[in-house]
């Protein structure tokens, strides 16, 4: 129990401290967007600074632990890299933060911020890396999930890397040139292939950490996928940006013949 309440402490201080960074940079540059690159990073130095805490202890499986420490980093710089690149050169704020923090940074100033931004994603950002902070102090009792987490992982990841790739490929056409509405590759399988895989991200690391350390590690832990599909699908991922997408032209019979997050064929 001890060896588990030190990761946990070690995940919530790695948030603190992610978060408060970026609180300082969101003051500095006055828009509080940087939230998006920090929120992959946080989970990089969370799943880096229990990992390591860990290994120090000598608890849990080594060789599971350096394999969910690797599949966080993996999937964290690849998503903060992204995200960096496609705002880079961007100065104005986010209009879904402006309107979540009920006008400009400079107007509501810092406290509102912190209370309905960084406390917020701080938070989200240590319960969803639970099964990160459990399963490197817990022995593997099923190899085989780990290995089916993997691959779930693996999924996820080219699910989000590729259609990342192709949205910036089809938004880098010029507008003569580019159709109405991306709908080929994965996003004619999908109309959300990054967030389907970010989902498929955290199920497979669930089964890596969490399920495969045992029953009560699984059950304790599987709300942390749970809720970050629950944010990716409903709260604030697909649905939300969809409200604004079914404004644009061809929208809504592109949504009418595609799934919104689960894949399936294409058809006419």
């Amino acid at each position: 129990m001890t060896d588990l309440l030190v990761s946990l402490g070690t995940s919530i201080a790695a948030a603190v401290v992610v978060m408060g960074v970026t609180a300082a940079v969101a003051r500095q540059q006055r828009r509080v967007a940087v939230v998006d690159v920090a929120w992959g990073l946080g989970f990089v130095v969370a799943a880096l600074a229990c990992g390591a805490v860990a290994l120090a202890r000598d608890v849990g499986d080594g060789l599971r632990t350096c394999f969910l420490v690797a599949v966080v980093v993996v999937w964290g710089l690849r998503l903060a890299a992204h995200i960096h690149r496609r705002s880079s050169g961007h100065r104005d704020e986010d209009p879904r933060y402006e309107e979540l923090l009920g006008g400009p940074l400079t107007s509501v100033g810092m406290g509102v911020a912190i209370r309905k931004v960084f406390a917020v994603q701080g938070a989200a950002l240590a319960f969803v890396a639970l099964p990160v902070t459990v399963g490197v102090v817990r022995e593997v009792v099923w190899w085989p999930l780990v290995v089916a987490g993997g691959v779930l992982w693996l999924v996820g990841l080219a699910f989000e890397a590729v259609g990342d790739a192709q949205l910036a490929a089809y938004r880098a056409l010029p507008r003569d040139r580019r159709p109405r509405v991306l709908d080929t590759g994965l996003w004619a399988w999908t109309r959300h292939p990054n967030y389907f895989g970010d989902a498929c991200v955290w199920w497979g690391i669930w089964l890596v950490g969490g399920l495969a350390s045992g029953w009560v590690a699984g059950l304790a832990t599987v709300l942390a996928p749970v809720v970050m599909t629950y944010f990716l699908a409903f709260a604030t991922g697909a649905r939300l940006l969809e409200r604004t997408m079914m404004q644009r032209p061809g929208y809504p019979e592109y949504a009418a013949r595609t799934p919104m997050l689960l894949p399936r064929p294409p058809r006419r």
